[in-house]
């Protein structure tokens, strides 16, 4: 499919492209081809941005909320209706295979639907006073919104942001990847078709450090939401002190996978390989330290092995494709670092190990034996990479899983209904899967703990972080 070369600015309602502005280029990771040149944004188009923001808030948080929802549904419409269309522009820009960039659009297309209707659930409460006095808690837009979201799911992310913070009544201001322009614009067409007032959403490409700054200095920003890296959140953290700024962070994580010798083993690998190498293994919750009772430990490596070198590599948009490349070239030497300091300490490559010679492409991985003081037992790979070690007891499980300052998700397999329970409860993370990995939902909050940030997306706990309390007492 043809790509979206025409890339511009969203704000206030008008789309602006290159003239005047300095440009930076897109670039396919599986071909090198340079496909567009992005505009981007300069401080007095953030100061725009800022000011259109500021002007439609008290219309937006006026508008009532069937009207509301009536433009986030025909959003997810426009969504759902040209979803082959993005998802190839997604392929294009990111490297993951299309089917899986078509789901990600129908995935952006959900979060508008759900929040339309949960913006209708959003119930206060009504306390309890003698009689004649009344006292109410009801929830109110925090006010302007600047939300930055990451390449890996960047339509997703994106929507997942913008669909609860305009539900909840809040305008905002959204800096997406500059590695993926064209899919996240068919966000801001979406709304623009769905009949948005002007101004409400503001879609601003450019530099992260200057757009970053430059927005969260300004008192008209009230929340600030980012999903990235957990450096980038602690910067960030900073910044929004200032102006005590409300966060929501969704930052890094380093998932372990338990996987205990009651299982049916061919079964669960069957199901860890294709998780661990969905888009190239880059993933904030992508299963990465896989500790085996080692009774099965054996036989896991083999097992695990064989199906890693069986996946099909390759251009996203070819068929088959079960990997595409890494997005960009700066992950292949971040991941082959790693990979040969795992090495250097005496671990075992089972599987893979190296760049595959063509443009960003990396052959999956497995590591095995691998020791603590790796770095990747220690560092998010983000990339297609898994590690093991054995383990002898839940005991242990439960201390390595729990070893590190990460806490975003955490998987286990186990078919011991009083073990399984025992896991869900002492797991340090946000999201634990027992048995499966859908973690992930428009009607589930989605957040860490410890490094790995604080606040949720998704679920009513995603409307609520866009919102403020209030309490009122009438007598």
């Amino acid at each position: 499919m043809t790509y979206q070369t025409d890339l511009k600015l969203f704000i206030d309602g008008v789309w602006s492209g290159a003239e005047g502005r300095d440009c930076m280029p897109v670039t396919n990771p599986a071909t090198g081809e340079t496909l567009a040149q992005l505009p981007m944004a300069s401080k007095a188009d953030l100061d725009a941005a800022l000011h259109a923001a500021e002007r439609a808030y008290p219309k937006w948080r006026a508008t009532d909320v069937e009207t509301r929802a009536a433009i986030l549904h025909k959003a997810a419409a426009y969504l759902k209706k040209n979803a082959k269309e993005i998802g190839a522009s997604l392929t294009q820009e990111q490297g993951k295979p299309v089917k899986e960039a078509v789901g990600e659009v129908y995935g952006a297309a959900q979060m508008f639907d759900w929040y339309a209707e949960e913006a209708k659930r959003d119930y206060g409460r009504t306390l309890v006073r003698p009689v004649g006095q009344r006292s109410i808690v009801t929830r109110q837009p925090v006010g302007v919104v600047a939300t930055f979201t990451p390449w890996n799911f960047p339509i997703y992310l994106l929507a997942k942001k913008v669909a609860a913070a305009l539900a909840a009544g809040c305008s905002v201001i959204s800096k997406p990847p500059e590695e993926t322009p064209a899919c996240v614009n068919a966000v801001a067409k979406a709304l623009e078709d769905a009949g948005l007032p002007a101004g409400t959403f503001q879609l601003v490409h450019g530099d992260p450090d200057m757009v970053s700054r430059h927005l969260m200095a300004s008192p008209i920003v009230r929340k600030v939401s980012f999903t990235g890296s957990v450096g980038v959140g602690k910067h960030l953290m900073g910044l929004a002190a200032d102006g005590l700024k409300r966060l929501t962070l969704e930052l890094g994580g380093h998932a372990p996978v338990l996987v205990f010798d009651d299982v049916d083993l061919d079964a669960t690998l069957d199901k860890l390989v294709p998780q661990k190498f969905r888009n190239a293994g880059q993933v904030c919750v992508s299963p990465t330290r896989f500790y085996v009772q080692e009774g099965i430990y054996d036989d896991f490596i083999k097992g695990f092995a064989e199906r890693t070198a069986r996946v099909q590599v390759g251009n996203g948009m070819d068929d088959g494709v079960q990997m595409g490349p890494l997005a960009h070239e700066r992950r292949l030497p971040a991941v082959h670092d790693l990979i040969t300091d795992a090495k250097a300490k005496g671990a075992r490559i089972a599987a893979g190990g190296e760049p595959m010679g063509n443009a960003n492409f990396f052959q999956p991985t497995l590591i095995a034996d691998a020791p603590l003081d790796a770095r990747i037992m220690n560092e998010e790979p983000f990339g297609p990479v898994a590690v093991a070690r054995p383990f002898k007891d839940l005991d242990e499980a439960l201390e390595q899983a729990n070893r590190l300052p990460f806490g975003l998700a955490a998987f286990a397999f186990t078919n011991q209904l009083q073990r399984a329970n025992i896991l869900g409860d002492m797991i340090e993370a946000g999201m634990v899967g027992i048995n499966n990995f859908a973690i992930s939902g428009a009607d589930t909050p989605f957040g860490g703990v410890k490094d790995s940030g604080f606040g949720s997306e998704g679920g009513k706990e995603g409307l609520e972080t866009y919102q403020v309390v209030k309490a009122i007492h009438m007598s």
